[in-house]
């Protein structure tokens, strides 16, 4: 099943933190995890991630894997340099007041798997 990261937007009730960002993109795959060199190993193109790190590092992996999105529980806030990095890779960044888990489950319910490298 894939969703495109507006569908995810309205579905899960995401916010978008970097305005302007397409939401064309599709994801896959669904990806909880907080460190990087293990995404780096398990992540692929088409993947929403979601993580509770908010510093540039985690729009530098998403750009290098391709991911879907990046999205943030808890209402975690990002600084503003990061949302601006994101953008300009094409990389939607969203926020929710859900935890990990329960968007992990959101994405599942939606028919998105774990990640699968080719």
């Amino acid at each position: 099943m894939q969703v495109t990261c507006k569908e995810m937007m309205e579905d899960l009730g995401l916010k978008l933190l970097d305005e302007g960002v397409s939401l064309d993109g599709e994801a896959r795959f669904g990806f909880c995890c907080d460190l990087l060199s293990w995404v780096m190993t398990r992540a692929c193109e088409g993947t929403a991630w979601i993580t509770v790190m908010t510093h540039m590092n985690v729009i530098a992996v998403a750009a290098l894997l391709d991911l879907s999105c990046v999205i943030i529980p808890e209402s975690i806030e990002v600084d503003q340099g990061v949302l601006d990095k994101a953008l300009e890779e094409g990389i939607p960044v969203f926020s929710s007041d859900k935890t990990g888990f329960e968007l992990a489950g959101l994405l599942y319910a939606k028919g998105l798997t774990r990640p699968v490298k080719g």
